[in-house]
C-alpha cells in the first residue's frame, strides 16, 4: 500500500501531466488551422502560440521547433485520416469490391468535409516541391495509394471503374471530392449547394460513385463473395 506521502507526490505530478496534454493538444489544434490557411512558410510559431492561448516558450518545450510541430500536425491530420479509410475497409470487408470502395468514397467524403485542413495543407505543400511533402507522401500518402491503386485496378478489370491509369483515377477521385469542399462558400452563393447540408455530402459520394464506377459486378463475383 502506498503511504500518504507518496499519493501527495502523485497527485501534482497527475495534474501536470494532464495540464501538459492539454497544451499540447490546443498547439496541435491551432498548427493545424494556421498552416493549412497560411502555409508554413507564412505560419510562425508566435502565430500558433496566441491561437493557442498559451506562452510562446511552450512550443519548443513540447515540439522542439516549428517543423516539429508541423510534422505533428500533419500525422494528426492524415492520421486520422487513415484510421477513418481503413475502419470504413473492415466494416466493408466481406462486401463486394464496389461496395467497399463506395465506402471508402463517402469516408473520404466525410472526412474531408469534417477536416478541411486535409486539402488546404496539401494544396499548400504541393504547390513547390519541400521535403515536408515528400515526408508527407512517404508517410502517409503512398500507403493509402498503394491500397486505393489496387482496389481501383480490380473494378477496371471486371469492368465496374472506368478504364484508364488507375492512379490519374483516383487522383481526379480526390480531386472531385476536395474541389467541390473547397468551393462551398462559392457553391452555396452562386448555385444553391450547401456542402454542409449531409444530403449534399452523401449526394456528391453517390455521384463520384456514379460518374467512376458506372458498372455494375459480375454476377458471379458477387455471388462469390456473399457466399464466403
Amino acid at each position: 500500500m502506498p503511504d500518504e506521502s507518496t499519493l501527495h507526490n502523485e497527485q501534482p505530478a497527475r495534474k501536470q501531466q494532464q495540464r501538459s496534454l492539454v497544451t499540447q493538444q490546443k498547439l496541435l489544434d491551432a498548427a493545424v488551422e494556421a498552416f493549412s490557411e497560411n502555409g508554413f512558410k507564412g505560419t510562425s510559431t508566435r502565430d500558433i502560440a496566441e491561437r493557442a492561448g498559451v506562452h510562446h516558450p511552450l512550443i519548443t518545450y513540447h515540439f522542439k521547433n516549428k517543423d516539429q510541430l508541423w510534422r505533428a500536425a500533419a500525422d494528426h491530420i492524415f492520421g486520422a485520416f487513415r484510421n477513418a479509410l481503413a475502419g470504413a475497409l473492415e466494416e466493408y470487408k466481406d462486401q463486394g469490391a464496389k461496395q467497399r470502395m463506395s465506402a471508402l468514397i463517402h469516408a473520404y467524403v466525410n472526412y474531408a468535409k469534417n477536416q478541411p485542413a486535409l486539402h488546404k495543407v496539401m494544396v499548400q505543400e504541393a504547390s513547390y516541391p519541400n521535403p515536408r511533402l515528400e515526408w508527407l507522401i512517404d508517410n502517409h500518402l503512398k500507403p493509402i495509394f498503394t491500397v486505393t491503386f489496387g482496389m481501383i485496378k480490380e473494378l477496371q478489370d471486371i469492368g465496374v471503374a472506368v478504364p484508364g491509369n488507375p492512379a490519374l483515377l483516383f487522383s481526379m477521385i480526390r480531386l472531385s471530392t476536395g474541389g467541390l469542399l473547397a468551393l462551398g462558400n462559392e457553391l452555396k452563393a452562386s448555385s444553391g449547394i450547401d456542402v454542409n447540408d449531409p444530403e449534399t455530402l452523401s449526394e456528391i459520394s453517390e455521384m463520384i460513385i456514379r460518374v467512376f464506377l458506372p458498372g455494375d459486378m459480375p454476377a458471379s463475383t458477387s455471388e462469390s463473395k456473399s457466399d464466403q
